[in-house]
């Protein structure tokens, strides 16, 4: 019972990192000691199919109770903070740059490595400033193709595993996350299916490869997500509204930094011990 109740606080802690920018589910997962057992249920979810089943029913449970309740608080806060919701996201982001750094600075500089950041940071910065024109194109037509929404699920799945990388976060970059904040809180079914299914699928087939990478090639890869970091946070500035509080706003990004650099502490708690 107590292995039953602990995995869906497990459940409920991922959920958290799923709406909340900046907060890795890879880091989550591991802060709770379970990213080892989700790679292997992800790269080979038929394998011990009955024991997999016990093992994610309960988070399922606890993700379910964290998906009504910041839906319902990010929809509000996207309604009435706007621009202090995207400071908030600012400040989760980057509380995690000063340990990706640390973790690309454990691998010895090669000039490939940073080539691969600066292509990481001008991927993540143009799709960025490409997603206010996504959101224009979406506020004249009331919504978003299903074929975008469904790339969308699966760049998300696939950046699922990785460490430092989060999920809201791809969600803002791309310009959908407020779009599908509204359509969890409305309960839209086809959409939910839709990003919902691309997602799961994309992070079933990528786990093994993700593995692989970090294994063998973990300081390109390392460099790459920090490079995707720094171009999300002048993305996400990019589409910053200009009308709001620059106070509220102040303290958002205080509080975003402070949630975040918490959830590094704890990380580094957990894997020293």
């Amino acid at each position: 019972m107590k292995s039953f109740c602990y995995r869906i606080l497990c459940g409920f802690c991922l959920g958290i990192s799923v709406f909340a920018p900046g907060i890795s589910g890879s880091i989550m997962a591991i802060i709770l000691g379970i990213y080892d057992k989700i790679i292997d249920i992800t790269s080979n979810p038929l394998k011990n199919l009955k024991n997999n089943i016990k093992f994610v029913f309960p988070m399922g449970i606890g993700a379910t109770i964290s998906l009504v309740l910041f839906v319902l608080v990010f929809s509000y806060l996207f309604e009435t903070y706007e621009k202090a919701t995207y400071l908030l996201f600012i400040g989760l982001i980057a509380g995690n740059l000063p340990m990706i750094f640390k973790e690309a600075n454990k691998s010895k500089f090669s000039w490939l490595y940073l080539i691969g950041a600066i292509a990481a940071f001008a991927c993540a910065f143009t799709m960025g400033v490409l997603s206010k024109s996504i959101t224009d194109i979406q506020q004249t037509t009331g919504q978003y193709s299903l074929i975008y929404l469904a790339l969308c699920g699966a760049v998300a799945g696939f950046a699922a595993l990785i460490p430092g990388m989060s999920i809201s976060m791809i969600l803002i970059v791309m310009g959908v996350y407020s779009y599908l904040i509204e359509a969890a809180k409305s309960i839209d079914i086809v959409i939910i299916t839709v990003v919902g299914t691309a997602f799961t699928v994309a992070m079933i087939l990528s786990s093994r490869l993700i593995k692989f990478i970090f294994k063998r090639f973990c300081g390109m890869a390392n460099n790459m997500v920090l490079g995707f970091l720094v171009g999300s946070i002048g993305g996400i500035a990019c589409i910053i509204p200009t009308s709001g509080s620059n106070l509220i706003g102040l303290l958002m990004l205080i509080i975003g930094l402070a949630v975040s650099l918490l959830f590094v502490f704890l990380g580094k708690k957990v894997s020293i011990d």
